[in-house]
């Protein structure tokens, strides 16, 4: 899959590269449904020795090429929430020097991003690369709820139905991008919703 070339945005909103090797005793590399293709573009056969892939695929089929990687340790997890308590462990169970990669989707890549610095590990430090989906991970300002993999904007919240404006406003600390009420001082005035990006 192509990479998708994000545009020009505020300064709150993640800017991503293409990941590379680091030398490391031990690597984490965490993945969703494309991003596995960022992670068998970067794979070298050292780095496997002391790998541990996590990959959730989200419809796609990419396992027995990663396992082909004869990576130290593989875990295929069936969702993130399913996939969290393990991504845990082998942050807590780190030693100094774990180099840290993220790919796909940006709702992925924040919240492992976020347990990772949780675990001390600047974010600085951790690279992310996107693939696949552009769909977002949003937070209500009103609710509080988080919405997954948020495609238009506006968009309805699925947790107080408010009609949200899709901002760019991304917040590390929730691992989500902020959507406010679109039509608060003139309720129902409402534009046709439309891909995020287009």
């Amino acid at each position: 899959m192509s990479k998708f070339e994000f545009p020009p945005s505020i300064r709150s909103r993640p800017i991503y590269r293409t990941l590379e090797p680091r030398k490391g005793p031990a690597h984490l590399l965490i993945a969703d449904a494309a991003g596995a293709e960022a992670m068998l573009d970067m794979a070298t056969t050292e780095m496997m020795q002391t790998a541990h892939i996590i990959y959730i695929p989200k419809g796609a089929d990419f396992g027995g090429k990663l396992r082909a990687l004869n990576p130290a340790k593989y875990y295929e997890g069936p969702s993130y929430a399913a996939s969290v308590s393990r991504i845990r462990k082998v942050l807590a169970d780190a030693k100094m020097g774990l180099q840290v990669y993220l790919a796909g989707t940006e709702g992925l890549m924040g919240q492992a991003q976020l347990e990772a610095t949780n675990a001390g590990i600047p974010h600085t430090a951790i690279q992310c690369e996107h693939r696949g989906s552009v769909a977002r991970r949003m937070q209500c300002v009103h609710c509080k709820g988080i919405t997954e993999d948020v495609e238009v904007d506006p968009f309805i919240c699925s947790h107080c139905g408010l009609n949200l404006f899709v901002r760019d406003h991304y917040s590390r600390r929730i691992a989500a991008y902020q959507g406010v009420c679109i039509d608060a001082e003139d309720p129902g005035n409402v534009p046709p919703s439309k891909g995020i990006y287009e």
